[in-house]
């Protein structure tokens, strides 16, 4: 199964959201390329022979100028100004409501998500001290530590990982944080997933294990990584 991919941002001013920040956060499928295009999101052929995550760029990305006025920062929604690092505009609103802090959108994603789609660790720290819940799944069960275990960021994840997350969680795809991770090779990514204990056997929906998508998408250095990583198991069960 694969997520429906948002083409809009949370709670955003129809006149804003073709130009504006718009961003797939999770999508696994059968892919056949050997490298992505970083400008749009592909359609799946009918290969099967691994898998692909679509991304959608912002206009600022891009390098394009936006053809509509963007959102002035006090019209963002708590999840936009999360994931944008608006710190103090982002305290300013949580103080207007009861339990906005875990407010999931209509996805069911979460401020501190959001932010740790976008890689705002500074943001992630401050929320997690104010009490934001960092064991929440949306609605397709995605989390905040697979959003940031996609993006590669490897602080974020550390510190999601203080906090007794679930390392192994799955989502619809039966996509995990080690299996996104493998997937963008990150390298470093994986090195702290492993090193808390993440489940080298896990196979998403396509029957990929970690170590079967290294192999197709050619990523030595994963590969590297976690021969290694299984050569230090086995010879810590050796007997003595």
């Amino acid at each position: 199964m694969t997520h429906n991919a948002p083409s809009k941002d949370p709670e955003m001013p129809a006149s804003d959201q073709e130009d504006d920040q718009a961003s797939v956060i999770l999508r696994l499928y059968p892919y056949s390329e050997e490298k992505d295009d970083p400008n749009q999101a592909v359609p799946a052929p009918n290969d099967g022979s691994s898998l692909k995550l679509a991304t959608t760029l912002t206009n600022r990305q891009r390098g394009n100028e936006a053809s509509a006025l963007p959102a002035t920062l006090d019209t963002l929604s708590i999840h936009q100004l999360a994931a944008q690092g608006e710190l103090v505009l982002l305290k300013e609103n949580l103080r207007k409501g009861e339990n906005l802090l875990n407010k999931p959108d209509e996805r069911g994603f979460t401020p501190l998500m959001w932010a740790a789609a976008f890689g705002e660790i500074e943001t992630i720290r401050s929320m997690l001290e104010w009490g934001a819940d960092p064991h929440v799944l949306a609605k397709e069960r995605e989390s905040a530590l697979s959003l940031a275990s996609m993006g590669g960021y490897t602080d974020i994840v550390t510190l999601l990982l203080e906090k007794d997350v679930d390392i192994n969680t799955y989502d619809w795809n039966g996509g995990t944080p080690l299996l996104y991770a493998v997937r963008g090779n990150h390298v470093k990514c994986i090195e702290a997933l492993l090193a808390h204990g993440a489940d080298l056997t896990t196979e998403a929906d396509s029957g990929y294990t970690p170590m079967d998508l290294a192999v197709a998408l050619g990523h030595k250095k994963v590969q590297h990584v976690m021969e290694k990583h299984i050569l230090k198991l086995l010879r810590s069960r050796e007997p003595e």
